[in-house]
Protein backbone atom coordinates (compact mmCIF):
# COMPACT_ATOMS: atom_id res chain seq x y z
CA UNK A 1 0.00 0.00 0.00
CA UNK A 2 2.85 2.35 0.77
CA UNK A 3 4.30 1.58 -2.65
CA UNK A 4 1.17 2.96 -4.28
CA UNK A 5 1.31 6.23 -2.33
CA UNK A 6 4.95 7.07 -2.98
CA UNK A 7 4.86 7.16 -6.81
CA UNK A 8 1.76 9.33 -6.89
CA UNK A 9 3.13 11.75 -4.31
CA UNK A 10 6.55 12.07 -5.93
CA UNK A 11 6.58 15.30 -7.86
CA UNK A 12 9.09 16.57 -10.31
CA UNK A 13 10.96 19.65 -9.25
CA UNK A 14 10.93 22.57 -11.64
CA UNK A 15 14.01 22.81 -13.79
CA UNK A 16 14.43 26.53 -13.25
CA UNK A 17 14.29 27.85 -9.74
CA UNK A 18 12.81 31.34 -9.39
CA UNK A 19 15.31 34.10 -8.77
CA UNK A 20 15.51 35.38 -5.26
CA UNK A 21 14.32 38.98 -5.06
CA UNK A 22 14.60 41.53 -2.32
CA UNK A 23 11.26 43.20 -2.67
CA UNK A 24 11.29 44.44 0.91
CA UNK A 25 13.83 47.18 0.22
CA UNK A 26 13.53 47.67 -3.52
CA UNK A 27 9.91 48.73 -3.26
CA UNK A 28 10.77 51.64 -0.97
CA UNK A 29 13.76 52.54 -3.14
CA UNK A 30 11.65 52.46 -6.29
CA UNK A 31 9.07 54.75 -4.72
CA UNK A 32 11.76 57.20 -3.63
CA UNK A 33 13.44 57.09 -7.03
CA UNK A 34 10.12 57.66 -8.80
CA UNK A 35 9.39 60.60 -6.50
CA UNK A 36 12.76 62.16 -7.37
CA UNK A 37 12.16 61.61 -11.08
CA UNK A 38 8.68 63.15 -10.84
CA UNK A 39 10.07 66.12 -8.94
CA UNK A 40 12.76 66.63 -11.57
CA UNK A 41 10.19 66.38 -14.37
CA UNK A 42 7.91 68.93 -12.70
CA UNK A 43 10.83 71.32 -12.15
CA UNK A 44 11.97 70.91 -15.75
CA UNK A 45 8.45 71.55 -17.07
CA UNK A 46 8.16 74.62 -14.83
CA UNK A 47 11.41 76.02 -16.22
CA UNK A 48 10.29 75.33 -19.78
CA UNK A 49 6.96 77.10 -19.16
CA UNK A 50 8.75 80.12 -17.71
CA UNK A 51 10.98 80.32 -20.79
CA UNK A 52 8.00 80.03 -23.11
CA UNK A 53 6.09 82.73 -21.21
CA UNK A 54 9.09 85.04 -21.45
CA UNK A 55 9.32 84.39 -25.19
CA UNK A 56 5.59 85.08 -25.57
CA UNK A 57 5.97 88.42 -23.79
CA UNK A 58 8.88 89.37 -26.06
CA UNK A 59 6.86 88.42 -29.14
CA UNK A 60 3.89 90.48 -27.87
CA UNK A 61 6.15 93.51 -27.48
CA UNK A 62 7.62 92.95 -30.93
CA UNK A 63 4.13 92.59 -32.41
CA UNK A 64 2.94 95.79 -30.73
CA UNK A 65 5.98 97.63 -32.12
CA UNK A 66 5.35 96.31 -35.63
CA UNK A 67 1.65 97.18 -35.43
CA UNK A 68 2.56 100.71 -34.34
CA UNK A 69 4.97 101.03 -37.27
CA UNK A 70 2.32 99.67 -39.61
CA UNK A 71 -0.29 102.11 -38.30
CA UNK A 72 2.19 104.97 -38.64
CA UNK A 73 2.98 103.91 -42.20
CA UNK A 74 -0.73 103.66 -43.03
CA UNK A 75 -1.45 107.16 -41.72
CA UNK A 76 1.63 108.50 -43.49
CA UNK A 77 0.42 107.09 -46.82
CA UNK A 78 -3.01 108.71 -46.45
CA UNK A 79 -1.68 112.16 -45.65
Amino acid sequence: MLARIIPSSARRLPRVAPAVTRSYSENAFNKKEKAHEDQYARQHEKEQLEKLRAQIELKKLELAKLEAEHAKAQTGDKA
